[in-house]
């Protein structure tokens, strides 16, 4: 795959989504849990999505349950519990692994185009990587670094 547009993943209903849909916007693209420390991210991420969203960001949230097995329940259990506890109303999409032999396509892209401090490999839940308005993976960033702390990156592509 050469774009990221070229991807199709399933949202939290198993449907097939074409991350093509979201041409022309700036995306951060984050995986998750709900039963981690970072999970109080949640809420700084839905301040940025409600801040920004009319200026074309997306968040796209990718729950899994390979750090810890700190994403458990169903996929509607998750929903679930960002919205009752954090107020989510961007995108979750369906569990995916985002390390080994059955880690989502997506993510062997993103990681290809932007490494960690453990080189491809995702080291935690809640590493976000900023996809600018061309579908650019731009940059990467660690579990720790905090929602605000990005928000200067992502104001200087919207």
């Amino acid at each position: 795959m050469s774009s990221i547009y070229d991807f199709t993943v399933k949202d939290i209903n198993k449907r097939e989504v074409a991350l093509s849909e979201y041409k022309g916007k700036v995306l951060l693209i984050v995986n998750t849990a709900t039963g981690c420390g970072f999970t109080p991210q949640y809420a700084g991420l839905q301040e940025l999505y409600e801040k920004y969203k009319e200026q074309g960001l997306e968040i796209l949230d990718f729950p899994c349950n390979q750090f810890g097995h700190q994403a458990l329940g169903t996929e509607g259990e998750i929903v679930s519990f960002c919205q009752t506890r954090y107020g989510v109303t961007f995108t979750q999409f369906a569990k995916i692994e985002v390390n080994g032999k059955n880690e989502e396509p997506l993510y062997a892209y993103l990681k290809s185009q932007k490494r960690g401090s453990f080189g491809k490999y995702i080291k935690w839940n809640f590493t976000k990587f900023l996809v600018d308005r061309e579908g650019k993976v731009v940059e990467r960033f660690a579990p720790t670094t905090k929602p605000e702390a990005i928000e200067a990156s992502l104001k200087a592509l919207l």
